[in-house]
């Protein structure tokens, strides 16, 4: 798995490139949560669920079900302002279940575990990408990441998590800018 920073740095950064609009704190923590909790699962381990199984690591909360599922719940709880099933609520809810599923998208790309049950419940089987690049993030304290394989997976989720991240929010900011100023322009000329 990713670590929890590198989990929050996607977030935040498909928070900028999906919305163009200045969203609350609330959206930025709702993002943020989203894109840790499937590692919720890690509780089980102390119930003796193995790592394998449905509710164990990596399984039904890193599924798709479970990220379509909590992203509606998301916006069903938190953004009834901008009016129920409305286009943009299901927008809300849209960026919310990409938020959960780039977890388990980035825990796919990592070297490590049992691989990830993206199509829980109705399969168990785990899945990985055939490329790895991310070191995987072992389960534990902060206290990991001060030691030279804490550093090595640091290393890692900024090649391969930070700097893609900062340059999608470049690319969609950029492309945002071009929008508007041909939008602008065409507008002038028609006047």
């Amino acid at each position: 798995m990713s670590s929890i920073f590198g989990h929050a740095v996607t977030s935040i950064a498909l928070g900028k490139a999906y919305s163009a609009e200045k969203e609350s704190l609330n959206f930025w923590l709702l993002a943020v949560y989203c894109s840790v909790l499937p590692d919720g699962d890690v509780i089980a381990f102390y119930f003796d669920v193995p790592y394998g199984h449905l509710l164990g690591h990596r399984g039904l909360s890193h599924s798709i079900l479970f990220a379509a599922f909590l992203g509606v719940l998301v916006a069903y709880f938190f953004f009834r302002h901008v009016g129920r099933f409305t286009p943009r609520w299901w927008r809300y809810a849209l960026f919310f279940f990409l938020v959960t599923l780039s977890h388990a998208i980035s825990d796919a790309l990592s070297n490590g575990g049992l691989g990830v049950a993206f199509f829980s419940p109705f399969s168990n089987q785990r899945y990985f990408f055939p490329w790895r690049p991310l070191e995987v993030s072992p389960i534990g304290g902060l206290t990991y990441f001060f030691s030279s394989e804490g550093w090595r997976v640091i290393r890692s989720e900024f090649i391969w998590i930070w700097l893609p991240s900062i340059l999608l929010v470049l690319v969609s900011t950029g492309v945002r800018r071009y929008l508007i100023k041909r939008k602008n322009a065409s507008l002038t000329v028609t006047e």
